[in-house]
């Protein structure tokens, strides 16, 4: 997910409290574990497009999904998976033991969208469904307590900048939809925490306090964090925002060898729990 505006009822394009942060744990080895080699060979899998494929070198997602804990025999949802760049790896994965939903706000076109991306999998995304989320009421069709994880990526800052009770009523929809002791992952845009707070709204990039204070108002606990896709060449403070960076490239030709150089934005990884 890359949105650069919000508006979540068309398209799944879309003063908190501060927290002091926690210690970095490193990264588990995912690699050396059954899970992690399942985990691997859905994202090695060459009938992943390759222009997805591209951009693993920015987004880690074996590292990942392995610091989340994703298992292939787990129920996962996907809070709006947009072109699919992470369901064409999760969707194969859990096809055969698990299940994999893909969750967009409760909208027509938003659900048409998702429908046609499912279907596009043909028999690689076997048994995988659609489900919706209303930020009005807090709920979703995903049954409460029937998800082992729920992930999302890039995408509170969508939920930010739509406003209102959207960020807050979506984490609690979260909560619900999770079993006891279920994972929430966030992987989003990161603005360090001595940037201005305005720059929530329009930049894309969102304070890691923010999101941690929603996630702990809707009833999570922050279990553990990963630098896994921080980037310490990204300043944060572009003339367009995340979007001037790749893979968005807002300002064109202009400077793009530059942009090209930093890679795709400096982005903080953070693991939720339900407790139990």
């Amino acid at each position: 997910m890359h949105a650069r505006k919000s508006g979540l009822g068309l398209m799944p394009l879309f003063a908190l409290a501060l927290a002091a942060p926690a210690a970095i744990a490193p990264l588990p080895a995912v690699a050396q574990s059954t899970d992690g080699a399942a985990i691997r060979a859905a994202v090695d899998d060459a009938q992943r497009p390759a222009a997805q494929r591209l951009r693993d070198r920015y987004r880690h997602p074996a590292e990942t999904l392995g610091f989340f804990g994703v298992k292939p025999d787990q129920s996962v949802v996907e809070f709006l998976p947009s072109g699919g760049w992470y369901t064409a790896i999760l969707a194969p994965m859990l096809s055969a033991r698990g299940h994999y939903t893909g969750l967009v706000i409760k909208d027509a076109k938003a659900e048409a969208s998702l429908a046609k991306l499912i279907a596009g999998g043909g028999d690689r995304y076997h048994g995988a469904t659609g489900a919706t989320l209303d930020p009005a009421t807090a709920t979703s069709t995903v049954p409460d307590g029937s998800a082992d994880v729920v992930l999302t990526f890039r995408n509170v800052h969508n939920l930010i900048m739509d406003g209102g009770t959207t960020p807050a009523n979506t984490f609690k929809a979260f909560f619900r939809m999770l079993k006891p002791g279920g994972v929430l992952g966030v992987v989003d845009h990161h603005l360090p925490e001595t940037g201005d707070s305005a720059a929530e709204k329009a930049t894309g990039y969102i304070k890691r306090s923010t999101v941690v204070a929603l996630a702990q108002a809707a009833g999570f606990t922050l279990a553990d964090e990963s630098t896994v896709n921080a980037n310490p060449k990204d300043t944060h403070d572009w003339p367009k925002g995340v979007w001037t960076l790749p893979p968005s490239l807002d300002l064109g030709d202009k400077d793009r060898e530059k942009y090209l150089a930093i890679g795709e934005s400096d982005r903080m990884t953070l693991k939720f729990v339900k407790p139990k």
